[in-house]
């Protein structure tokens, strides 16, 4: 498939917003289940099985809390810059249907 004039402005439309969300928040701070599945999946601790009455699950050797995640200043400012190229390229091409 070939991207078009359509595909690119919403990209670019995109990245802008997800600039704008990582602009406006300093830090994101995840739940029980999504730290737990953090510390899994990029820790190299030992994890421990434990089976209960409803169902058996792996939980992390050390019990752990929520997790913030901090975001970069500059991480907004890198999508905005995306999202601007994007929309200037879509405004510089053909209409869709050599209109």
């Amino acid at each position: 498939m070939e991207l078009n004039r359509n595909h690119y402005f919403a990209a670019g439309v995109l990245c802008v917003l997800i600039g704008v969300q990582l602009r406006t928040f300093d830090s994101f701070v995840l739940n029980e289940k999504a730290s737990a599945y953090i510390a899994e999946q990029f820790s190299d601790g030992p994890t421990v099985a434990t089976a209960g009455p409803w169902k058996p699950s792996l939980m992390p050797a050390t019990p752990q809390g929520k997790r913030t995640v901090q975001i970069p200043r500059w991480s907004g400012l890198l999508m905005y810059s995306v999202g601007a190229v994007l929309l200037l390229h879509s405004l510089a091409m053909p209409k869709p249907g050599g209109g």
